[in-house]
């Protein structure tokens, strides 16, 4: 076997080919090996962002006779909600809609 130099297109396409498989190795191994948690899309992207958990409690006597809460954490009123979840739900393929705590009818 003879020891021959590589012309510039065939080390352009080794090097192309090495780095192809270095990408493709790399993103299956994030994909389905990688635990990293810094990575994970976050659901809450402007709320109350100073505070370690976001908590809203009220009376159910000051409900009136229904109120509507936000899911989707999209809203502009959140907690309550605005309706965002539609467009949410366009952009992202999701299905998430409000939460609605009503009277029970005597």
């Amino acid at each position: 076997m003879s020891c021959k130099t590589l012309s510039k297109a065939e080390l352009l396409a080794a090097v192309s080919l090495a780095a192809g498989t270095a990408a493709i190795g790399f993103l299956a191994y994030k994909t389905f090996f990688s635990k990293d948690k810094c990575c994970k899309a976050r659901v809450n992207l402007d709320i109350q962002k100073d505070n370690p958990k976001v908590v809203h409690a009220f009376d159910i006597e000051d409900l009136g006779e229904k109120a509507v809460y936000c899911r989707c954490w999209r809203s502009k009123k959140f907690p309550l909600c605005d309706g965002s979840h539609t467009k949410h739900n366009e952009e992202t393929g999701d299905n998430v809609g409000p939460l609605i705590v009503k009277r029970k009818e005597a």
